[in-house]
């Protein structure tokens, strides 16, 4: 696993976290707490620069961690973030959801958004997730 990076709010709560998996091509992505507009957009700029440093084609986003609904991001990211990510290389997209309502049907709405442009599956734990995306070629 290469090394952890760490996004940090302004009073120091962690709200994202991402590493890349180098045996795997995997690029696993954590979020933690309340999103907003602007945490969502530096997370994924974050991974936008692990793209353009070393292309994956794997992402494992885990959002078991997040509370409340971000939908005010959805457009940033399905106009900005997808479309780049497209370019870049991202085929497939595993989503760990948690629980709650909220952070599950902003979830769905997101798919519904890009779930062209990716192959996209949803899972209730990482380890499912991971072994989903071990499990493809490339």
């Amino acid at each position: 696993m290469g090394n952890k990076i760490e996004l940090k709010k302004v009073y120091g709560d962690v709200f994202f976290e991402c590493a890349r998996d180098y045996d795997e091509n995997v690029v696993i992505a954590r979020w933690f707490g309340p999103q907003s507009v602007e945490t969502v957009k530096e997370g994924g700029a974050k991974l936008l620069e692990m793209m353009a440093d070393k292309p994956y084609t794997k992402l494992l986003n885990c959002n078991k961690g997040v509370v409340g609904s971000w939908d005010l991001a959805l457009g940033w990211v399905q106009e900005e973030w997808t479309p780049q990510m497209r370019k870049a290389g991202l085929r497939y997209l595993a989503q760990v959801v948690p629980n709650s309502i909220y952070v599950s049907m902003t979830i769905e709405n997101l798919i519904q958004r890009i779930g062209n442009e990716f192959e996209i599956r949803t899972f209730r734990e990482e380890a499912d997730a991971m072994a989903w995306l071990l499990s493809i070629e490339g």
